[in-house]
């Protein structure tokens, strides 16, 4: 979560009406990692489980920042690119689950 324990998610009803600020509440809330954080405390999770979750979470953060930082570096990057590209090794992104 980006902001500090307490701070209000605001969101102002205009014109647009009610359903439209509702679907700007759903979108800050998912952006905050609230509704995530909801659905994991809705039950108990053991220190063990915790310890496996977070470091799943973790190879998954790694995992993104690695493709962002390929994506970034566009055509012009060491290691030549092409078709199997060199290194990477499983071509990471979305898609791909590790999780057993």
């Amino acid at each position: 979560m980006r902001g500090g324990i307490g701070r209000p998610l605001e969101v102002i009803v205009d014109e647009g009406g009610v359903e439209r600020a509702l679907r700007k509440l759903k979108r800050k809330m998912a952006d905050e990692g609230l509704i995530r954080e909801l659905k994991r405390r809705r039950y108990y999770e053991k220190p063990s489980e915790r310890k496996k979750r977070n470091e799943r979470e973790a190879r998954r953060r790694t995992a993104r920042q690695r493709s962002a930082a390929r994506r970034d570096a566009g055509p012009g990057r060491e290691g030549g690119g092409g078709v199997g590209g060199a290194g990477g090794g499983g071509g990471g992104g979305f898609g791909e689950h590790d999780e057993f």
